[in-house]
């Protein structure tokens, strides 16, 4: 555990030399979450929504006027309204930015996860998902935003069944930029 939070000090920390624009800040927001599950829900699990919370820290690094990159460290609860299949997330998102005008900017980029609670309980330790998403300056400091991230790895753990669950999750959020 040391480790992964030295390697995210380190690749948030690292960028400061990328560029002399560089901002930093804190996004935090409403999740709604579900589990995907290959090929279907299975009998007797409820595929409710869960709803939760996410915050997290940020460095947004200009690569061009119009392009960004912004390494975040974030906490997200998802996974299923399930008490089984809630997962609480430490996150690291990679955030590509492309800015339409001055206050929208389109985002893509991959997301890695590493589950934060008890880890034999079924569920993976890591996970890996693909992420988009849109914000909205309101002034120079300020923004709200909109996420959606798709699982790309399978959150249970090998069993025997032929079966597959991938986190969905949407987030919107506020955020303060320094």
């Amino acid at each position: 555990m040391k480790k992964t939070i030295l390697l995210l000090t380190f690749v948030l920390t690292s960028f400061y030399g990328f560029s002399q624009d560089a901002l930093y800040g804190v996004r935090a927001g409403y999740n709604i979450s579900n589990l995907d599950f290959d090929p279907n829900v299975p009998n007797g699990v409820e595929n409710a929504h869960r709803n939760g919370f996410f915050i997290g820290f940020f460095g947004e690094y200009s690569l061009s006027e119009s392009f960004s990159f912004a390494p975040e460290v974030q906490f997200s609860a998802e996974g299923a309204k399930d008490e089984e299949l809630r997962i609480n997330y430490i996150q690291v998102p990679l955030f590509f930015k492309y800015k339409i005008g001055k206050s929208l900017a389109i985002g893509l980029g991959p997301q890695a996860s590493l589950k934060g609670h008890s880890y034999e309980d079924g569920l993976k330790n890591f996970g890996f998902s693909a992420l988009g998403g849109l914000e909205y300056l309101i002034s120079d400091e300020f923004f709200i935003d909109f996420r959606y991230s798709y699982g790309l790895s399978n959150v249970l753990d090998d069993n025997a069944i032929d079966l597959e669950a991938k986190n969905t999750n949407m987030q919107i959020g506020v955020g303060v930029k320094f």
